[in-house]
């Protein structure tokens, strides 16, 4: 998905829509990655000075949860499984092939910004193990021939 380039005055009026809020930095976060792909490091002293807190404050909130970047992530983002359920039946061998053919590792963007390649801590489809996720659409029963696929939708 195509996302706005940083835009300070852009990323202001995100804020300020959302600083009425009760606990308005985690929406503030969540709206601005979704308007620019990230979080960019300019935003942290804007929301800082907005919600009274220190820019460390910000910047904990910020790397505290594993769902806000702090970099655009490519075009297409696969989440593979690192759970217990989904390591017993093969999820390993599945992340070192993920990240031999992208020749990636954890949380790193191709260099055509193709693909990000995201650890997850389960998806809720155990009983499905070894299971991924493509652009939010979740894969149960994974292997090899299926990463593969999806890895060709994502043009790799």
């Amino acid at each position: 998905m195509q996302r706005a380039p940083w835009n300070r005055d852009r990323a202001q009026a995100i804020i300020d829509e959302h600083k009425h809020l009760d606990g308005a930095a985690l929406p503030m976060l969540h709206a601005l990655q979704h308007e620019f792909g990230h979080i960019a490091e300019e935003a942290l002293p804007l929301i800082a000075h907005t919600l009274n807190l220190t820019r460390a404050e910000v910047h904990g909130i910020v790397t505290f949860y594993h769902d806000f970047r702090r970099e655009p992530a490519g075009r297409h983002v696969l989440k593979l499984c690192r759970a217990e359920a989904c390591q017993s039946r093969g999820g390993e061998a599945l992340a070192a092939h993920a990240k031999a053919r992208l020749k990636l590792d954890w949380h790193d963007t191709d260099a055509i910004g193709s693909v990000t390649l995201e650890p997850v801590f389960c998806l809720g489809l155990c009983a499905c193990a070894p299971a991924a996720m493509l652009d939010g659409r979740v894969i149960g029963r994974l292997d090899r021939a299926r990463l593969d696929n999806l890895l060709d939708e994502a043009g790799r």
